[in-house]
């Protein structure tokens, strides 16, 4: 569930705003507040994901509001009957700008829109918790075996299964896993995928060609697809 709160200084605007609200089966409104400094302590003592949000309100504006805000604390739809302030709005990253008054079917896109948000930065969230772990377990026959992430010099794919490579020891990992499975284990800080079969620990690295990279003895392939994006992970424009 997206928690949400709304702003509004008109009281019948605000009741609409939370009819809204509650027909969308994401969303779960924590509160109403008809001031923005009353939203400011409701989101200092409790989580908000989302903040629907009048502009033109006496005292503060929502864009002095959403100024005033930590940067990606949450995110702000606004809803105004002004469409001079909307391109501000955007300046400032809201997630949409909205029209009074807001039709039901262009509210839903808008909420649609802070969800697919929402899911994207959830599931950033998850793989930068995941990665920033040292270890992680992978299935080798009937075992769970432990890797340490700064042993592994590369990562080669085998149809369904992978070979891990490590310093330790000249034997490879075999387990049954994908190549984007293990990739989302990895640090982009410190791996880098630089073909469809191969992804590659950039400590490891001890040259680099046109189309290949090599890890001392070790050459592998550089395709085209994963060039450019190789490239800008090392710091370099080719």
């Amino acid at each position: 569930m997206i928690r949400c709160i709304a702003i509004d200084d008109e009281e019948l605007a605000l009741e609409l705003l939370e009819d809204n609200i509650k027909k969308v089966p994401y969303l779960e409104l924590i509160a109403t507040c008809g001031h923005p400094l009353e939203a400011m302590k409701i989101m200092q003592e409790q989580a908000v994901d989302l903040v629907f949000l009048d502009i033109q309100m006496p005292g503060l504006t929502g864009l002095q509001f959403i100024q005033s805000q930590p940067v990606q604390q949450c995110m702000f739809i606004l809803i105004t009957a002004y469409e001079k302030y909307a391109l501000e709005g955007y300046t400032l990253n809201v997630v949409d700008y909205l029209v009074k008054p807001v039709e039901l079917d262009r509210f839903l896109k808008a909420c649609n829109k802070a969800r697919e948000l929402y899911l994207l930065r959830t599931k950033n969230k998850t793989r930068e918790e995941t990665s920033s772990q040292d270890f992680f377990f992978v299935n080798v026959e009937y075992s769970l075996v432990k890797v340490q992430k700064h042993d592994i010099v590369y990562v080669e794919g085998l149809k369904d299964y992978l070979k891990i490579h490590l310093r330790s020891t000249t034997k490879p990992i075999i387990t049954r896993m994908s190549m984007k499975a293990i990739e989302e284990q990895l640090p982009s800080s410190q791996f880098a995928r630089i073909h469809k079969s191969y992804i590659v620990s950039l400590a490891s690295i001890t040259s680099i060609r046109k189309s290949t990279v090599h890890l001392n003895d070790v050459e592998l392939p550089l395709s085209e697809n994963y060039r450019d994006g190789f490239f800008k992970v090392i710091g370099r424009t080719d």
